[in-house]
């Protein structure tokens, strides 16, 4: 390895041991060799540090670090501090409990020497239980262009930007952080604030990463109803809509789409914060209204028409 390497890899981790030491051996099988990782311990109280001792002793290109007290606890500011540290031209995320395709950053440096590309995204599955070390090591596969005209899929996820499945030019966080405010969704908020800046990326579609599903992961939390994380997720949602409409990017069918989000959140009145950055007319105002006061039927005739569709 050089001694400025390629590709840095971020790994927040808290209370991780039972995963950890498989997620960092992937790692040690990347067939792409210059890279570095760095470990920020969010503050575990297991015993990670004891389980990932002796892989720290034998692999310099691991890097060990207790996050520092000027980054608020949690993902984000375990992945600000790493990028204030990373040597490396292309940044990378990954989570302490996946596992990485032998070919993950092979593939994506190739992809990001091209001059007008500053991201690439790729394939991301999840699995349960053992996990199954049969790669497909095919170098073939189909590619498109991501660019602003995109932010609207990723952000419906019909576009999923998850965070271990893109690598990134350094470039890119020059001037952009997470949000340390927020603890869920906020990925997705940070990765349509870059894309909105104007940049290119590129989509292959190959996997080359697998997401691990259990019940402590931050997404298990979501799903039930955790309420620190739904906090997060509604803070995010009016970060998106303030930086589009700075950006002149809110379209009527990204607005139609939070209005139908704000559903969800009725405990935070998220229908009127939207109405509110959105400063719209009185006429505006109360076509909105109107729609979300019909969408609740709306949606419960769309559902009963898909049922009497697959009957």
């Amino acid at each position: 390895m050089s001694s400025v390497p390629k590709v840095t890899i971020i790994i927040a981790t808290y209370n991780r041991a039972p995963f950890i030491l498989e997620m960092l051996q992937s790692l040690q099988k990347q067939t792409f060799l210059d890279w570095e990782a760095l470990i920020i311990d969010d503050g575990c109280t297991d015993n990670t540090l004891e389980v990932i001792a002796p892989i720290l002793q034998q692999e310099e290109r691991f890097r060990y670090y207790l996050r520092s007290q000027f980054y608020i606890k949690g993902t984000s500011g375990c992945r600000n501090y790493g990028l204030d540290m990373a040597k490396g031209d292309y940044i990378i995320f990954f989570d302490d409990d996946d596992i990485a395709q032998p070919q993950n950053l092979e593939l994506c440096v190739i992809e990001l020497s091209k001059a007008d590309i500053s991201f690439c995204r790729y394939i991301r599955t999840t699995f349960f239980g053992d996990f199954d070390y049969s790669f497909d090591y095919s170098k073939e596969y189909v590619s498109f262009y991501i660019d602003v005209n995109d932010i609207e899929k990723v952000l419906k996820y019909e576009l999923p930007f998850n965070s271990c499945a893109v690598m990134w030019k350094k470039k890119c966080f020059e001037n952009s952080r997470f949000n340390e405010k927020i603890s869920y969704a906020d990925e997705w908020e940070h990765y349509t604030r870059i894309l909105s800046h104007g940049i290119k990326g590129i989509s292959i579609e190959k996997c080359l990463f697998y997401g691990r599903k259990h019940p402590n992961s931050i997404t298990g939390e979501f799903s039930r109803n955790n309420l620190t994380r739904k906090a997060s997720y509604y803070e995010a949602i009016l970060l998106v809509i303030g930086n589009l409409k700075e950006k002149k990017l809110l379209s009527y069918s990204l607005i139609r789409y939070f209005v139908t989000m704000s559903l969800g959140f009725k405990e935070y009145d998220l229908f009127c914060e939207i109405l509110n950055i959105l400063d719209l007319s009185q006429y505006e105002k109360l076509k909105w209204r109107l729609f979300y006061v019909l969408l609740p039927l709306r949606l419960t005739v769309f559902k009963l028409k898909k049922r009497i569709i697959k009957k």
